[in-house]
């Protein structure tokens, strides 16, 4: 019997990557100036004095009070004689009245838009390319 040599044979994978460009995306902004009307409600807050003459005489200074919606202040003064007396001279009155007022602003804004195009790659075949519809 005659011996016979029977050669091997191996195949091997080399994997490689590469970049391929498919296409670019263009980007395109927009600006624009839009008018725009901007409202709000202002409160206002006013004090209405009233002076009420007293001249009374007191034998301490009395507090500051509230009667209602009306914000008492004493103002004394004090006067030397033979003896010191507190003398309340008036009181005032302040009433406090809340408004309201409606307001319009009209204000600019911009406002920017993007506008997105796809562009295909120089030899670069769509994506739908050879298909039949």
């Amino acid at each position: 019997m005659t011996e016979q040599v029977v050669p091997l044979a191996e195949e091997i994978l080399h994997v490689s990557k590469r970049t391929v460009e498919t296409g670019r995306v263009r980007i395109s902004l927009s600006t624009e100036t839009v008018e725009d009307v901007l409202r709000a409600t202002l409160r206002t807050r006013r004090a209405e004095v009233e002076r009420v003459q007293i001249d009374r005489e007191v034998s301490e200074p009395p507090q500051t009070r509230q009667e209602g919606d009306v914000l008492v202040v004493p103002v004394v003064e004090e006067i030397l004689v033979v003896e010191r007396r507190l003398v309340l001279r008036e009181e005032i009155r302040l009433r406090f009245v809340e408004g309201e007022e409606a307001v319009e602003w009209s204000v600019e804004r911009r406002v920017q838009r993007a506008a997105v195009d796809r562009v295909p790659a120089a030899g670069a075949t769509p994506p739908s390319a050879g298909l039949d519809n």
